[in-house]
């Protein structure tokens, strides 16, 4: 009886730790990225009553006899299945779709999460909005490119960056006058920028050939002595564009701002056509753009590069993110705040690429939602509250057993 009351009373124990993880799943249903837990039991000691025997060439074998006295907690640990995508819209709220962890930097330890909702905070590092734990990366070298072989760090953008684009290829459109006499001249201009986002303007001149009434002399030249370019176009007799002579524009030198390198860029006149119309050719497009103010990050799909995005419309990759895969990720110890840090059964972090060797890709625009099952754990609670009662009604049965051996004395 007493044994009875001993066994039941530690699966009281262990019914309400299975009662505070059911719990505790269901307060963090709507926790982005929270991965839920589950509890296994196990028997625990057993009393051996008879050992049993083998079998004789006269007599058959006899079982053991045992009598189990409780059981005990097996382990708690998490389940990683995929939680469902949140779409918020913010580029700058991540997910990740398969296996792997945001990394951040919590000072004297690294910590991992699901949880990838990020912002810039007053000192231009990359952190994670509710802990403020910064983003660990690569930044880009000088040469624009991402070494995945140093160690990741603290990602930090400088949004004070501004950002222009020399002008390298132009296209000159519209239409030639055919009725323009031969040797006459047809002036227009043209606007291009320099590598520091200025725009500098050149003259563009047209004449065409006293020879050969299908070709057109070009003449690039700017306000300075330097020259631009010159060659040759041709059409055939429906006035459509033939060749140029050269087909393209090499080193172009105009006046720019202090320090400035030569604008080197070609130019096409392909869509160029002389038919009996007006004359109207001109710049149609060039590549080049004026200075850009930083305006916004954007964090690419999949592989997780960073980019500035500037008010030109240029874009420049600054940094990478980085992503964690463990071999057992069930291994990891929860730290609070959603996240987890490396156990002694988890494994070294794996760190590399999102998309690659294991690791899940980045999905821009979507948190990952918390992966408790509502139903399940509801049906967890009701498995909890009848072991629970089963458990009591055992000490209250064995209670009476007591009862009724006091009052034989009687």
């Amino acid at each position: 009886m007493l044994r009875s009351m001993f066994t039941a009373i530690s699966s009281l124990q262990l019914h309400q730790n299975y009662l505070d993880v059911v719990a505790n799943n269901l307060a963090n249903a709507n926790t982005i990225g929270y991965k839920s837990n589950r509890v296994l039991f196990q028997d625990q000691f057993y009393q051996l009553l008879s050992p049993g025997s083998g079998p004789t060439d006269s007599i058959g074998g006899i079982n053991p006899t045992q009598i189990g006295l409780g059981l005990q907690l097996g382990y708690i640990s998490p389940i990683f299945t995929q939680g469902m995508m949140q779409n918020t819209g913010r580029n700058m709220d991540l997910a990740i779709q398969g296996n792997g962890f945001f990394i951040y930097d919590q000072g004297a330890m690294r910590h991992y999460s699901r949880e990838g909702s990020l912002s810039l905070d007053s000192n231009g590092y990359l952190v994670n909005t509710a802990s403020g734990s910064r983003v660990q990366g690569w930044m880009t070298g000088t040469d624009g490119a991402v070494d995945i072989n140093l160690p990741s760090a603290s990602i930090r953008l400088d949004t004070s960056r501004t950002l222009a684009r020399a002008t390298t290829t132009a296209q000159f459109g519209g239409n030639l006058s055919s009725d323009t006499a031969q040797g006459d001249t047809i002036v227009t201009t043209m606007g291009v920028y320099d590598s520091l986002g200025k725009l500098q303007s050149a003259t563009v001149e047209f004449t065409r050939s006293t020879t050969n009434p299908y070709e057109w002399a070009w003449e690039i030249t700017s306000p300075t002595p330097t020259a631009g370019g010159t060659g040759t176009i041709t059409f055939d007799t429906h006035g459509n564009f033939v060749q140029t002579d050269p087909p393209t524009l090499g080193q172009v030198t105009l006046p720019g701002s202090t320090a400035t390198n030569p604008i080197a860029m070609e130019i096409d006149f392909s869509d160029l056509t002389m038919l009996a119309a007006d004359t109207g050719a001109s710049l149609t497009s060039q590549d080049g753009l004026p200075t850009g103010t930083f305006s916004d990050v954007n964090i690419t799909p999949n592989d997780g590069a960073i980019y500035l995005v500037y008010s030109n419309g240029m874009r420049e990759q600054v940094a990478q993110l980085a992503i964690a895969h463990f071999t057992n990720p069930a291994g990891l110890i929860r730290a609070g705040h959603t996240s987890f840090v490396a156990g002694p059964n988890s494994g070294e972090a794996e760190i590399g690429l999102a998309n690659s060797g294991g690791r899940g890709a980045i999905a821009a625009g979507y948190l990952e939602a918390s992966n408790v099952d509502m139903a399940q754990e509801f049906t967890n609670m009701i498995l909890a509250q009848r072991g629970f009662q089963a458990s009591s009604r055992i000490i209250s049965v064995s209670d009476e057993i007591m009862q009724e051996l006091v009052n034989l004395k009687r």
